[in-house]
């Protein structure tokens, strides 16, 4: 038989933790147990839950922060092969029974073979942009409510001119009367070949994909044809099975960048809610996200930097992880710690993150005193001196480096 494996972190001051998990394991799967004739027991059992192990913490004296970590193994017969059904079935009545937090999430080999994962991957993504080893560079749309298409393209390509590697919508422009997505398309990706021409470089257009769940095939088909070469889709507000649904379709040959909007109702809690690292890490690379968005340690929206590790753990490492520890193998998903970002934060991502990481910006390169385009100028030279082993403030008092002293005397740098 196989299993999918939770793992919970519960919290309680008197709990008889052991009979906890037991009541889980059975109540979430068979249901009742020790009411059962001897012989529907044998027919059951292939259905009931396992505790695999439950170890006690006790933090303090007074047990006001007492808590075990639980592991229980769910037999794969009981659930249909796709993510609702998993969470439901690990996490649906069990996220409202008190302090208790799903922290980790094991598939088994039989769960997984039933999702390719990223249709392109880091590596996919890599050679669409002709880029095998430094780190990319993303901007984002600042602002982008009440532009028309003029104003977008302009904004565009002022963010190409800076040698970024992918631009992506805001995940608040939705289809509408001033910049309906397949006008949208065309009039970026033109701006995108016009910067080419200029700076040699590809770059990707991350459109928006927004609309009614039964319109988005469509709606992804329609940038497709307008020359879209990746979209932005908001993971969380339509579900891991949409995603996977979009990942898997024949007609959607382009990289999914995943948005984390709505993450923070689920993952900051320490008591409650799903670890980061499963929601944004293990879920989104099974579901099929080429890259996956998410805060950052180190700006505005500040996650810690534990988790921002765990979740490039669950996006990159080469193999991962199902039921007992078997691997599986899915392309990797490229990491974009995002919010708040500006090129003296670059030491401090490629520390954490290596080379395979996707530096995102907004206000670091629109905010930039000399211009968008010299905003995006200043993160490739930040890059390129982190690569190099070169201190910012030496690498910025270079003369052919003004914008990166520029950025580094307004945000300053942390390295």
């Amino acid at each position: 038989m196989s299993y999918c494996v939770a793992s919970y972190r519960c919290f309680d001051e008197k709990a008889d933790f052991e009979k906890k998990a037991l009541s889980i394991a059975v109540g979430l799967t068979v249901g009742s147990w020790t009411d059962l004739p001897e012989a529907k027991k044998a027919e059951m059992d292939k259905h009931l839950g396992r505790v695999l192990s439950v170890e006690v913490h006790e933090v303090d004296s007074t047990n006001t922060e007492r808590y075990a970590d639980i592991r229980i193994a769910y037999p794969d017969i009981n659930f249909s092969a796709d993510i609702p059904a998993l969470l439901v079935t690990v996490f649906g009545k069990l996220s409202m029974d008190g302090c208790i937090r799903l922290i980790d999430l094991h598939v088994s080999e039989s769960f997984m073979s039933r999702f390719p994962g990223p249709k392109f991957g880091m590596h996919g993504v890599r050679d669409q942009l002709g880029v095998s080893e430094r780190p990319l560079l993303m901007s984002i749309f600042k602002s982008v409510i009440g532009h028309d298409l003029s104003g977008l393209r302009e904004q565009f390509y002022n963010q190409a001119l800076g040698g970024v590697d992918l631009i992506k919508d805001d995940e608040i422009l939705f289809e509408n009367p001033l910049t309906p997505i397949g006008k949208r398309v065309e009039t970026c990706m033109a701006a995108a070949a016009e910067a080419e021409r200029v700076t040699g470089q590809k770059l990707l257009y991350a459109v928006n994909l927004t609309g009614p769940t039964s319109g988005l095939v469509a709606k992804a088909k329609e940038a497709i044809d307008a020359g879209a070469n990746a979209l932005l889709f908001n993971v969380l507000a339509y579900g891991f099975d949409v995603l996977h649904e979009l990942s898997r379709h024949p007609d959607i040959r382009v990289p999914i960048a995943a948005h984390p909007a709505l993450a923070g109702a689920l993952y900051p809690s320490p008591y409650y809610g799903i670890a980061a690292s499963v929601l944004l890490g293990k879920l989104m690379r099974l579901a099929g996200a080429d890259l996956v968005l998410f805060p950052s340690p180190y700006g505005s929206v500040v996650m810690p930097r534990e988790e921002n590790l765990a979740i490039r753990d669950a996006l990159t490492t080469d193999r991962l992880e199902t039921d007992y520890g078997a691997p599986a193998d899915l392309r990797p998903s490229f990491p974009v710690p995002s919010a708040g970002i500006h090129p003296g934060l670059v030491p401090l991502i490629l520390r954490d993150f290596g080379t395979d990481v996707v530096v995102n910006a907004g206000g670091g390169i629109h905010g930039h005193p000399m211009g968008t385009a010299a905003g995006g100028r200043a993160f490739r030279q930040a890059i390129e001196a982190a690569l190099a082993g070169i201190p910012l403030q030496e690498a910025a008092s270079r003369p052919d480096r003004q914008e990166l002293k520029t950025a580094i005397d307004l945000w300053g740098s942390r390295e």
